[in-house]
């Protein structure tokens, strides 16, 4: 039986830190579905299609076959349910993410009780990484270099210049 997770997010931009949670859940489960939201109220500084883009041109070494890319924009357990995941992957880079994101769990399982949700901690060199804060260091002209692949700090310094 192939064991799917699903891992949500906006991902605007994609991160350092989103691939240190992707490759850890590429060694929880045998396929990862990389769940990119899309909520009507929220104006991203990247589209749907420009986020999935990134995600590829990223990859993921070895594992690359085993992660699908796919819009959502309801409930992340929808989603799941929707891909066939039993596992909902959530990052965490300090106590104030348990926090929030212990509430979420919950709420998950009562919704869905056939999905559990996996913390994974983020590794000491991105924790402190947030795609808001890369997204503000790049509009203010900031280097962004250390906390993006290399083609995301490229992408973010065209968008901030036009």
């Amino acid at each position: 039986m192939t064991r799917t997770a699903l891992y949500p997010g906006s991902f605007d931009p994609l991160t350092n830190g989103h691939l240190d949670i992707l490759a850890a859940a590429l060694d929880l489960a045998d396929r990862v579905v990389v769940a990119i939201g899309t909520h009507h109220g929220k104006l991203p500084l990247f589209s749907f299609d420009e986020r999935a883009e990134m995600l590829k041109d990223a990859g993921v070494g070895a594992g690359a076959d085993r992660v699908a890319v796919v819009r959502f924009d309801g409930l992340a357990v929808e989603a799941a349910r929707a891909n066939g995941a039993t596992l909902l992957i959530r990052g965490l880079r300090d106590g104030t993410d348990l926090d929030y994101e212990m509430q979420m769990a919950g709420m998950n399982r009562a919704l869905a009780p056939e999905i559990r949700t996996v913390f994974v901690p983020g590794t000491p060199a991105t924790r402190h990484i947030s795609a808001t804060l890369v997204r503000q260091i790049a509009g203010l002209g900031g280097d962004v270099s250390s906390f993006v692949p290399p083609q995301v700090a490229r992408k973010l310094t065209q968008k901030f210049a036009s």
